[in-house]
């Protein structure tokens, strides 16, 4: 007699249109995140969105539709989690410039959420995706800062540049298992031993 257990599959997903490069670091994190909790190396997952469903139409007992939904109030960060006792929190952000990241693609109240992650012992950082040099970063949440504080309180850069990425944050390498060993990078830098 046959067992048939389902397969899990953890192969990457293939990008099929530019619509569909927004999720393209999400799925990868996801990925790495999968990995990182089945081989019990820490538990992060993916916060859902808060939405409001307000109209739902029925058209077959059995299948309900949602056909009008609105967002309940603005989300923190995409992650969260447990890494070595301590407590994780970061955003992922895609970036298809050449020369810098704008600001404006962080919220307001995503940069209050982080700091107040870190003011209270936790990990906090942002997850940058370069698309047009196929990097990955890890940035700290104290450059983002930098340039944040700069463009609200002197009216300064509205961006990060791509060198100051470059010379300031962490590359994270892709590979096979995990996709994204972002943890390796969370290592070096808050796990110095």
């Amino acid at each position: 007699m046959a067992l048939n257990f389902p397969i899990k599959r953890t192969t990457p997903k293939k990008i099929i249109n530019k619509a569909n490069l927004g999720m393209d670091l999400e799925g990868i994190i996801n990925e790495s995140n999968e990995y990182y909790l089945n081989n019990d190396i820490a538990v992060i997952h993916k916060k859902p969105t808060p939405v409001q469903i307000v109209k739902v139409d029925y058209p077959m007992r059995s299948k309900a539709v949602i056909t009008e939904a609105y967002y309940k109030t603005p989300s923190t960060t995409d992650y969260n989690g447990i890494y070595r006792g301590k407590y994780i929190d970061f955003e992922a952000k895609e970036n298809h410039n050449k020369t810098a990241f704008p600001l404006a693609n962080i919220h307001p109240h995503q940069i209050e959420h982080l700091k107040a992650i870190t003011k209270h012992g936790g990990i906090g950082f942002l997850i940058m995706s370069w698309s047009k040099f196929d990097e990955y970063y890890l940035v700290p949440l104290n450059l983002v800062l930098r340039y944040w504080d700069d463009a609200i309180l002197n009216d300064g850069r509205k961006s990060i540049p791509y060198e100051a990425i470059k010379k300031e944050a962490y590359p994270i390498k892709e590979g096979y298992l995990p996709r994204l060993n972002y943890l390796k990078v969370v290592d070096e830098i808050y796990f110095k031993e």
